[in-house]
Formats: structure tokens, sequence, C-alpha cells
């Protein structure tokens, strides 16, 4: 029954680390997708409400007036948000270079979408060594989830030099207490819980696949960073393409 449990509890980590990877790049994809990409889009947005307007002047149709105002109803809304939101929250709450702003921490947002090999090698690793499930006292539990938060904001960063350190100080730091068999009873109650956190985590794990974002990330599994490019360079030529149907537009 212990090796039972033991090998759960092994096979229930190896799943989290596979979550929460998965979860950071589709954090970071949505994050550097609105800071890559924001902007461009905007533009777009407001070459559409010029053209409509621009329409509605030479025409007066009250038809193409409707929607020129429409437009540029739509586009006052987004910047309204934007200049409220934007850079500051995520679906988990105020994103990390936000709130290290507010705690006069350096700011580092992420420079990707998947960090490196290297960064993913000591995250692993780590996550195995410091896991939480693995203490079998409330004090060290504690104790590894505030390591374990410091380890995924670095792996969320990319931050090689940070994991490294980490990786260093749990070494350093005082070794676990070994562990005693456990009684039957408890053994039990054990296997419930990480039937319970596998339950969680295939919840939370289906509600990433499902999003647009993990969609778009299934387009180029092997270089989301590539996908981001290309899709600057195709909102670029639109913009370009509006351009010159504006300015057709207005020398009319």
């Amino acid at each position: 029954m212990e090796q039972a449990v033991r090998a759960a509890e092994q096979a229930l980590i190896e799943y989290e680390i596979a979550v929460e990877t998965f979860r950071v790049e589709v954090e970071n994809f949505a994050r550097l997708h609105e800071q890559r990409l924001g902007p461009l889009y905007a533009r777009l947005e407001e070459l559409d409400a010029q053209m409509a307007e621009a329409r509605a002047a030479r025409t007066g149709d009250p038809e193409d007036l409707r929607k020129a105002q429409e437009a540029r109803a739509r586009l006052t809304l987004i910047e309204g948000v934007e200049e409220l939101m934007h850079g500051w929250m995520d679906s988990r709450g105020l994103y990390p270079e936000a709130a290290a702003m507010l705690t006069d921490q350096p700011v580092r947002p992420p420079q990707r979408v998947r960090p490196s090999d290297r960064a993913r090698k000591l995250y692993r690793e780590l996550a195995r060594k410091a896991h939480p499930d693995l203490a079998q006292e409330d004090a060290e539990r504690k104790r590894r989830e505030e390591f374990i938060t410091r380890v995924n904001a670095a792996y969320a960063r990319g931050d090689e030099d940070e994991l490294q350190e980490l990786a260093e100080e749990w070494a350093a730091g005082p070794k676990p207490k070994e562990q005693q068999p456990s009684r039957s009873e408890e053994l039990y109650a054990r296997l419930e819980w990480l039937a319970q956190r596998k339950e969680l985590l295939t919840l939370v794990a289906k509600r990433l696949e499902e999003g647009a974002i993990a969609g778009m990330l299934r387009l180029a599994p092997d270089d989301p960073d590539g996908l981001l490019d290309e899709i600057a360079e195709n909102l670029r030529r639109q913009i370009a393409e509006r351009e010159t149907e504006l300015a057709a537009l207005l020398s009319r």
C-alpha cells in the first residue's frame, strides 16, 4: 500500500508539472500577444473607424453614418478598457510585473512564450524535489509552498539564473525528515486525496485546452514565438492595405 501511495504521489507531481508548464506557456502567450500585437490591432480598428467615417462623410447615407458611429464607439470603448486594465491583470489577478511595481520590486515581464530548455529542466527538478505534496507536516508543507511559489514565478519569467539560485538554496536548506510508515487508514486517506487532486488538475487542464490561446498555440507547437511574429507580419500587411484604401477614400 505504501508503495502504491508513493507511486501515486510521483504520478501526480509529474502531471502537475505538465499542467503548470502548459499554463505558463498559455499565459505568457496571451500577455506577449497583447504586448506585441495589441498596438497593431488597435491601429487596424482605428483605420476601420476612419474609413467608415470617410464613407459616411462622402455619401451622407444614414446607414453609413450609423456604421461610422458604431465603429468609433467600439474603438472608444476598447481604448477605455485598455487605459484601465492594460498590462495589469490576467486570469489569476495582477500580472507579476504589476505586482512588482506595487511592491517596488524589479519589473521583469516574460521575454518569450516558452522558457528555455535549461529553465524547463531546472523547473522540473525543483518541482520534483520541493513539491508541497511530499511534506508530511504542516510546517514543512508551508515552507515548500512558499518556495514553489518563487520557483513558479521565476519559471514564468524564464529566469535561468534565478532558478539556478533557487536550486542551490534548496540543496543547502534543511533536509526533510525521513518519512515513517503510515497506518492503513492514513494511506487510504492519502490515496483519496491524491485522486481528488488529480481530478481538479484535469479540470484545470481542460479549461486551458479549451481556451482560444491554447488553440493558437496548437497552430505552432514547436515555435510559438515564431507564430507571434507571423501574426504581426500579417497584421502589418492588413494595416498597409487599410491605409491605401483610406487614402483613396479621402482623395475622392
